[in-house]
């Protein structure tokens, strides 16, 4: 009977543990979408190419500031694919890779989620730069919530970080 509970026990472990590759649809999902996100990118900087002679200065200023938060937001789901998979699902086989990412090495849950606070409060503060280069065609209350929102990102963001040293402090690697 003893023996019976342990295989029971042990095939139970083996298909909680196995089920972490629920996930890795999930993040090929995301690669289709940063493949997508990417062609947005070459249509905004075509639209660019092509129209710049006809478009004020304040315009190529705000296509520039959609490709640098397109751009970040690559960078993030890049962020989240790598970081993510390499902490939920499989260690990535790359050790010995000339191009692998320098942060990967000290990737873990909390170090992630401070990294994506950070870049979602960049991002955040790319769509406020793009607001206030055309303020004067805003409703100013809705100014004032996405500045109240950027501000709430930004706390958030000090806060994991925070918590994320508190943690790391007295569990160091």
């Amino acid at each position: 009977m003893r023996n019976i509970q342990k295989n029971i026990e042990h095939l139970l472990e083996a298909i909680i543990f196995g089920s972490r590759w629920l996930q890795a649809p999930l993040y090929l999902g995301l690669i289709v979408a940063g493949i997508l996100y990417s062609y947005k990118f070459l249509i905004e900087l075509f639209h660019l190419c092509v129209n710049i002679n006809s478009i004020s200065e304040s315009e190529v200023m705000l296509v520039i500031l959609t490709l640098v938060d397109i751009t970040m937001v690559a960078n993030l789901l890049a962020m989240v694919i790598i970081g993510g998979y390499e902490t939920f699902v499989s260690k990535l086989n790359i050790s010995n890779h000339e191009d692998k990412p320098e942060w990967l090495q000290s990737i873990d849950a909390g170090t992630l989620k401070v990294k994506l606070a950070v870049s979602l409060v960049g991002v955040s503060g790319i769509h406020l730069l793009k607001v206030f280069i055309n303020i004067e065609h805003q409703d100013l209350q809705q100014v004032m919530w996405q500045i109240i929102i950027h501000l709430v990102f930004v706390i958030s963001a000090i806060a994991l970080a925070f918590t994320d040293s508190i943690v790391h402090d007295k569990h160091p690697h």
